[in-house]
């Protein structure tokens, strides 16, 4: 057999692996249908977008309620459904006996609670987001201002003065919220470099390449240059035969990759 011939075997067993990865496929098929979701929700008058994003940021958190909800089961079973008789509680400690029957609830205590939590949080943000055009720390704390309201609602938690106790805990909710925003922002900020390169990070990614990511910051083939990959311009980045065919197959193949291109 001829070193061309083998060559070429090797390239079309490695272009065979690639397509044929369970793991890749999946992670394919998720991201063909988290575009399309994204570009349907884009398309909808803001009610439709805020009801969706409410419900399943809600269904979400229902979820993640659930199972703290479980885990902590044991230690709801410690707080009695009522004050002790006659203990004579103070308001204070009447807030507090209810804020730990609100915090050490069962699985559908927990479950309502964060539901609620969550699906108010990412239905404002939603709104805000779509008012304001842009996402920042004000988007932020107003969403967790507006979830740290019904989450005080709906557990409970409280003194004697409700409307202080909403407020104090919108307040609390809000500035938690802006702070690990601000933080967040300072610490995971990306370089400009990985900006330049996040859509061609993905597609590596995708297709198991990731170790030829340097290649492509060597050679400048930023996102903006991914509709236009030719052989050449691959090799001239010392990039393998088989890798490079299997990444203009992808190119030409996947159309999310040229509007990417479009849009930078």
């Amino acid at each position: 057999m001829g070193a061309g011939k083998h060559t070429e075997l090797v390239i079309h067993a490695q272009k065979e692996f690639v397509e044929n990865n369970p793991i890749t496929q999946i992670q394919t098929k998720y991201k063909e249908f988290e575009n399309g979701f994204k570009g349907w929700l884009a398309k909808q008058s803001l009610p439709v977008e805020a009801a969706v994003v409410t419900i399943t940021s809600a269904a979400q958190g229902a979820a993640m309620g659930g199972l703290m909800g479980t885990l902590t089961n044991d230690a709801a079973s410690t707080f009695p459904a009522t004050p002790p008789s006659g203990a004579g509680l103070n308001s204070q400690a009447m807030a507090s006996f209810q804020q730990a029957q609100a915090l050490a609830g069962g699985p559908f205590v927990q479950a309502r609670n964060f539901a609620v939590m969550t699906g108010v949080n990412a239905g404002i943000s939603c709104v805000m987001k779509r008012l304001r055009g842009k996402e920042d720390v004000q988007t932020s704390m107003v969403a967790a201002f507006g979830s740290g309201i019904m989450f005080s609602l709906v557990s409970g938690m409280g003194g004697p003065n409700q409307a202080a106790n909403v407020l104090s805990s919108g307040v609390f909710f809000a500035l938690v919220q802006g702070g690990l925003y601000k933080v967040g922002e300072k610490f995971s900020k990306p370089p400009v470099e990985d900006v330049l390169y996040s859509e061609t990070k993905l597609m590596l990614t995708t297709l198991g390449l990731e170790s030829y990511e340097k290649n492509f910051k060597k050679g400048l083939l930023t996102d903006r240059t991914l509709p236009l990959l030719n052989d050449s311009a691959l090799q001239e980045v010392k990039i393998p035969p088989g890798p490079r065919l299997v990444i203009l197959d992808h190119v030409q193949r996947n159309k999310d990759v040229k509007k990417s291109g479009r849009r930078a």
